[in-house]
């Protein structure tokens, strides 16, 4: 189920849902690069790259955004390979 903030972004999100969904499943982004686990996600705490959201755990002081931009281009290749490992 998704929230949003006014009718007119439910609305735009209907024209075009998987433009707006985030990647991974929603699942912590950085986790998926270094573990290949699902991990649970702060919503506030995201990045868009290249027009896709990635999600990120952000709690007890660790804040993993911050790690996968110190090494984004590798933690990203590995998220793909590893969230194909669900998906398919």
């Amino acid at each position: 189920m998704y929230y949003f903030s006014s009718e007119k972004n439910a609305a735009i999100f209907k024209q075009s849902p998987a433009k707006y969904e985030p990647q991974y499943g929603g699942w912590c982004a950085y986790a998926m690069g270094a573990t290949g686990e699902k991990v649970n996600i702060d919503p506030e705490t995201f990045k868009v790259l290249n027009g896709k959201l990635y999600l990120f755990y952000n709690k007890f002081f660790n804040n993993t955004l911050k790690s996968w931009n110190k090494d984004e281009v590798s933690l990203k290749q590995k998220a793909d390979a590893s969230w194909m490992k669900f998906y398919h």
